[in-house]
């Protein structure tokens, strides 16, 4: 039976993905960096950003990607942190994304896997029933 994936992922990297490490570490890279941010924004960008609380909001909501647009960067250099913070927002959006798909992909390969010996070894069951049907009356 053929699978309805044109191109399977590559074993190692599909483990690496589903692993529960990589998800916990990219969800501690990624509040870290938030952090990093909404306390580097505040001091690059003082004047949007007169306290780290309201640069940790904006650093939140840039990196979730929903971008509210009530505060925004000024100086060059915030835009700069803006666009570094937007990237990763992307990629930890994907990478979520990607681990969650792999991770329910694989549970159904091995859900299918399961059953194809499941009827394999039905099948084999069988086989040897006929073997000793035909065995008896070839006897008879």
């Amino acid at each position: 039976m053929p699978r309805p994936f044109a191109t399977p992922m590559p074993r190692p990297i599909e483990r690496f993905l589903t692993s529960r490490y990589v998800f916990l570490r990219l969800i501690a890279t990624t509040t870290a960096l938030t952090i990093l941010s909404g306390v580097l924004i505040s001091l690059v960008d003082r004047e949007e950003f007169p306290s780290v609380w309201l640069g940790m909001w904006w650093a939140i909501q840039t990196v979730s990607t929903v971008g509210y647009g009530d505060v925004t960067p000024a100086a060059v250099q915030g835009r700069i942190i803006a666009a570094f913070v937007m990237v990763v927002g992307v990629g930890f959006i994907s990478l979520i994304t990607a681990t969650v798909a792999s991770s329910l992909i694989s549970r159904v390969r091995e859900d299918e896997n399961v059953r194809e010996q499941k009827i394999a070894a039905g099948v084999e069951r069988l086989e040897r029933r006929l073997d000793e049907l035909e065995r008896l009356l070839r006897e008879r």
